[in-house]
């Protein structure tokens, strides 16, 4: 199995929840300084961390997986062929997980899943969508292969390229000068204006942006307020998702 479950790292945690409720994810694992929310497909999990830590407003890409040993065996076996042997197994603080490594350097870890199944309860329109972004990303995007993500078309011909992740979620790498990062996007597949009510309705912010392939939801971020750290950005994104 596999499905995306990015970790964002926040001081505010209660306005998180709140934002991800009103997106229709649900609290399906944890309590007060870690919690993980489901969607239909994906998860993230938020992790409270100090107001003004270094950490504070990121995102570590990473995902879940059912057996980390086979998932090692695979992801390594699909490189053979380059050469690479880009996945380990190790210890992280939290327990055993496999760390995948990419050639331009990016590093993310996949865990063993708390459970298999998608919530029945979570909004089934939203998707939890994980940002690479990387000067090299044929690179990323090969790596993501290995790890047994599938390639779905994009609308553009650039360097962009998005995955599925068989078990819930989306993976999409982007262009960006400057050592690889990770980000934090969400998907909508259908209208957007039920989920704009909804958000506002529960005191967010939100805008709508007609762009060249997709119209956009833009929230306004919970970390945002009273920083000016360049990695925090003043909205997050919910993409509609066109078939």
């Amino acid at each position: 199995m596999l499905r995306v479950r990015p970790l964002h790292f926040t001081s505010n945690i209660e306005a998180w929840a709140r934002l991800l409720t009103a997106l229709g994810m649900v609290l399906t694992e944890g309590d007060g300084g870690f919690r993980v929310y489901d969607s239909a497909a994906g998860r993230l999990a938020l992790h409270e961390v100090p107001k003004g830590s270094a950490e504070e407003g990121t995102t570590a890409l990473a995902v879940e997986v059912g057996d980390l040993a086979e998932f090692t065996r695979r992801t390594n076996q699909a490189a053979e062929a380059e050469g690479t042997t880009p996945a380990e197994l190790t210890s992280a603080d939290h327990g055993e997980a496999c760390r995948i490594t990419a050639p331009d350097g990016f590093s993310f870890l996949a865990d063993k899943a708390a459970h298999g199944a998608q919530c029945a309860d979570a909004d089934p329109a939203l998707a939890v969508v994980a940002v690479w972004f990387t000067e090299d990303p044929d690179a990323a995007s090969r790596t993501l292969r290995q790890i047994g993500a599938r390639p779905r078309p994009v609308p553009d011909q650039d360097e962009t390229a998005d995955f599925t992740a068989k078990n819930g979620g989306v993976l999409v790498v982007r262009p960006a000068a400057g050592p690889a990062r990770s980000g934090l996007g969400f998907e909508y597949d259908g209208g957007l204006e039920p989920l704009q009510e909804r958000l506002a309705s529960a005191g967010f912010q939100v805008s709508v942006t007609e762009e060249a392939f997709a119209r956009t939801l833009h929230v306004a971020n919970p970390d945002a307020p009273g920083t000016s750290a360049a990695h925090v950005p003043e909205t997050l994104w919910i993409s509609q998702r066109h078939a």
